[in-house]
C-alpha cells in the first residue's frame, strides 16, 4: 500500500482551499494523476479569506492565470500593504507595506542608516522610503514592470472558488456531490482507501486532500494527527463576518482596526466591503462583540453577521500516511496579516514539489511536515508580535497581551531589534527583514543603538543618501494612476 503508485488524488472539501487544490493537481499533474473533489451543497463554507500576500502571484503563473480575467471574475482590488490602526496606542496607525524600504548596505539593513537621521533630525517617517507606502498613503496602484510596486489582492472568496473550479475542471477533476458519511481504511496499515458517501456512494483513491475545514475529517478524526493549541499566545477565539456596500472607491490597502478586546477587518472589494471582528471570547460576549462591529461599520450590510468559533493553532503533523492537511482541516491562523490563503498555497504547492508519484514515503512525509511546522511557527511569532509590543493598557485584554509569556524565538527577535536594531531572515521564512521591521518600529519597539558602519558616512553624505530614496519614491508614485481609476481601464468587474 505504502508504495503503490498514485493514480488517483481525491480531494475531500471544496472552498478555496479544496478547489485550489484540486486546480494545481490538475493542471500540473494531470495527464498523469485523475483528481475528484467531493463536497456538499449543505456545508458551507467560512469564505472570509479576501485578503492575500503577494506569494499568490506565484500559484497564479504556475497555473497560467491570466492577471485581469481573475480580478475580473472574483471583483477584486490590489493591495499593498496592512493599515494597523490603534494596535500601538489608541489613536495611533501605521502600514506594513510589502517590497523594500530604503536600500541596505552588505554589513546593515536601511533602518540603521534611517535611525542615525533620526538622530541628527533629518529621517523622514520610515515608510516615506517605499514605493508601497507610499503608493498606498496616497491611493495610488499601477502593475509596473519589473516588480517596481510588489503587491497582493483583495477579492470575493466564493467567486474564487468557482473561478478555480472552472480551471480544475476544464484540466480533467470530477467534482462529486454528497456528504461524507465514512472514512475507510486499510485494515493492516491504516492507509485511507475511500470514502463512504451518505448517498452509499463509494469514492476510492489512492491519495487524499483533506479540506473538510475546522473539523479535519480525515487527518483528526480518522488519522489523529494531533493538534497544538496556541491560544495562550492568541487568545482571539472568536470572529463575526459581514459584508457591505461600498460606500467610496476601494483603497489599496486591508485596514485592521484595534478595539478593546479584539480587532476589525475592511477589504474593499470592488461589488462591496468585507468586513469582520476577531475577538476574544473571555473579554467580550457575542452581543457585545457584535454592537462593535455594527457600530463601526461603513455602508449598508449585504448580509447578517455570520459567527465563527475557531482554535488558534495547528496540527503536529500536516501529512500523515496518505493524507495531506490543507486550509482550515490543517490548523487556522488567525488572519491578521493575510497569511491564510498563502499557507494553503504552500502547502498544495510544497505536496507538488515532493508528489509521491511512485508510493508514499517516510522520508518525505517527515520533510514536508518539519517544513510546514517551520514555516507555521514563523508566521506565528510574527502574528503574536502585533499583540505583545504594544504601548496598550486600557483594557485587560490589552494588559494581558503586553504581559503573557511569549515563545522563546520570538523574545530573541524582540531582544535583538530592541538592543542592536538587526533584524535576520532564514531563506524559507515567510516574512523578511523588512515586514519585520515596520512592525517592530510601528508597535513602537525602538532600537538602543544602530550599526557601526553608519558612521561611515558624514551627515551631508548620510542626508544625500535619504533624500536620494525619498526622492526615487516620490517620483515613482506621482506617476501612478489612483487605485479605481487603475481598475476601471485593466480589470473591470465582469
Amino acid at each position: 500500500m505504502e508504495h503503490q503508485k498514485i493514480k488517483h488524488v481525491v480531494v475531500a472539501g471544496g472552498g478555496t482551499a479544496g478547489w485550489m487544490a484540486a486546480a494545481a493537481v490538475a493542471k500540473l499533474l494531470g495527464k498523469t494523476v485523475k483528481v475528484s473533489l467531493v463536497e456538499s451543497e449543505e456545508i458551507g463554507t467560512v469564505g472570509v479569506g479576501e485578503a492575500t500576500i503577494p506569494t499568490l502571484l506565484t500559484l497564479h503563473e504556475l497555473l497560467k492565470i491570466k492577471e485581469q480575467d481573475f480580478i475580473s471574475a472574483v471583483g477584486g482590488t490590489f493591495k499593498l500593504g496592512i493599515s494597523f490602526e490603534n494596535w500601538r496606542d489608541v489613536g495611533e496607525d501605521y502600514i506594513h507595506s510589502f517590497g523594500y524600504t530604503g536600500k541596505d548596505c552588505w554589513a546593515a539593513g536601511f533602518q540603521h542608516f534611517w535611525l542615525k537621521g533620526k538622530e541628527l533630525g533629518i529621517s523622514k517617517e520610515f515608510g516615506e522610503y517605499c514605493n508601497e507606502w507610499a503608493a498606498a498613503k496616497q491611493n495610488r496602484f499601477a502593475v509596473l514592470p519589473n516588480q517596481n510596486l510588489n503587491y497582493a489582492y483583495h477579492f470575493d472568496s466564493s467567486r474564487y472558488s468557482k473561478f478555480l473550479r472552472k480551471i480544475a475542471e476544464e484540466h480533467g477533476a470530477v467534482r462529486i456531490e454528497g456528504k461524507i458519511e465514512a472514512v475507510q481504511q486499510h485494515e493492516n496499515t491504516g492507509f485511507i482507501t475511500g470514502l463512504r458517501l451518505e448517498s452509499g456512494q463509494q469514492i476510492e483513491g489512492d491519495f487524499f486532500v483533506d479540506c473538510t475545514g475546522f473539523r479535519g475529517l480525515l487527518i483528526e478524526q480518522t488519522l489523529h494527527a494531533g493538534y497544538d493549541d496556541w491560544q495562550h499566545w492568541l487568545p482571539c477565539d472568536r470572529a463575526l463576518a459581514v459584508q457591505t456596500e461600498n460606500v467610496q472607491p476601494p483603497i489599496p490597502y486591508t485596514r485592521s482596526i484595534a478595539h478593546e478586546a479584539g480587532w476589525q477587518w475592511r477589504i474593499p472589494l470592488q461589488h462591496r466591503t468585507g468586513n469582520g471582528l476577531v475577538y476574544c471570547s473571555k473579554f467580550w460576549s457575542q452581543d457585545e462583540a457584535e454592537a462593535k462591529l455594527r457600530g463601526n461599520l461603513e455602508g449598508e450590510m449585504v448580509t447578517e453577521p455570520r459567527p465563527i468559533k475557531f482554535q488558534t493553532g495547528t496540527r503536529r503533523r500536516h501529512w500523515v500516511k496518505n493524507c495531506v492537511a490543507v486550509g482550515l482541516s490543517s490548523g487556522f491562523m488567525e488572519p491578521l496579516e493575510s497569511t491564510s490563503i498563502h499557507l494553503i498555497q504552500r502547502s498544495i504547492v510544497r505536496f507538488m514539489q515532493m508528489f509521491p508519484s511512485d508510493g508514499v514515503r517516510q522520508p518525505d512525509i517527515d520533510e514536508f511536515n518539519s517544513q510546514m511546522k517551520f514555516e507555521i511557527e514563523n508566521i506565528r511569532d510574527f502574528i503574536i508580535l502585533h499583540y505583545h509590543v504594544t504601548n496598550r493598557t486600557d483594557t485587560p485584554f490589552w494588559r494581558h497581551c503586553r504581559t503573557m509569556e511569549i515563545p522563546e524565538s520570538l523574545q530573541h527577535r524582540i531582544d535583538l531589534f530592541k538592543e542592536t536594531g538587526r533584524v535576520f531572515k532564514v531563506p524559507t521564512e515567510l516574512f523578511g527583514e523588512n515586514s519585520w521591521t515596520q512592525v517592530m518600529l510601528g508597535q513602537g519597539l525602538s532600537p538602543e543603538q544602530y550599526h557601526p558602519i553608519v558612521n561611515m558616512m558624514d551627515e551631508q553624505e548620510l542626508r544625500d543618501f535619504l533624500g536620494g530614496i525619498h526622492g526615487s519614491v516620490e517620483r515613482l508614485v506621482s506617476q501612478l494612476p489612483e487605485h479605481q481609476r487603475f481598475i476601471d481601464h485593466y480589470c473591470r468587474e465582469a
